[in-house]
């Protein structure tokens, strides 16, 4: 009799120990889990010190500074003409190397593909140089979507401290948020740009809940 109860007694103290083992467990798997996520998950303040380390003055998640420009063909635009829009600023120069490789891919992966989107807007804005050379320089490179001047370089300070360089692209959403924001040229930077691009075009030609 003694003997079977302390088997009971033996049986019961291995359960309660296996069973706060595998609690043990799944409770490290969990918060290893979510440390990860936290890890891996960009919070404002690392974005924040990324952008400023690029130059930028504002971030992703910011509403788009007001802007003016007129454009190689004389018209002048605002930011107001652009709401309801997907709106890429391509801030270049033709002095800029980087800018040279990059914006014949604008042209072939970007432009080429979106001109005729109504909802879609690309302006290659044009640092501080003058028409004759901003018109000489659109046909070096061979691309056909407007540049724009920037006397001053005021439309660029509006988003990225002076001293720093071009080779830059920021992406506006329809609401006028930033969405996305590139230094020099990467491959992947560019492609992921891309897809942020074709993304905001395609939710909007999305039919509604309900609707064929």
């Amino acid at each position: 009799m003694k003997k079977s109860r302390m088997r009971n007694f033996l049986l019961v103290i291995i359960m309660i120990g296996f069973s706060l083992s595998v609690f043990g467990q799944t409770s490290a798997t969990k918060e290893k889990a979510e440390k990860t996520a936290a890890e891996k998950a960009p919070t404002t303040k690392t974005t924040k010190v990324k952008d400023e380390s690029r130059g930028y003055i504002v971030k992703v998640g910011d509403k788009a500074p007001d802007y003016e420009f007129t454009l190689d063909d004389g018209t002048v635009v605002k930011s107001s003409d652009h709401l309801g829009k997907v709106v890429m600023l391509q801030f270049t120069a033709s002095w800029c190397g980087v800018c040279r490789k990059e914006m014949p891919l604008i042209e072939d992966e970007i432009w080429s593909k979106l001109k005729d989107n109504s909802d879609f807007v690309l302006v290659g804005v044009d640092r501080d140089e003058p028409l004759d050379k901003v018109l000489k320089f659109k046909e070096d490179i061979k691309v056909t979507y407007p540049l724009a001047l920037d006397p001053g370089a005021d439309v660029f300070g509006l988003f990225a401290s002076k001293k720093s360089g071009v080779t830059r692209n920021v992406i506006i959403d329809k609401n006028g948020k930033i969405v996305f924001l590139t230094r020099l040229f990467e491959r992947g930077e560019f492609d992921e740009m891309k897809e942020v691009i074709f993304e905001l075009l395609e939710e909007d030609r999305m039919p509604a809940s309900g609707q064929k």
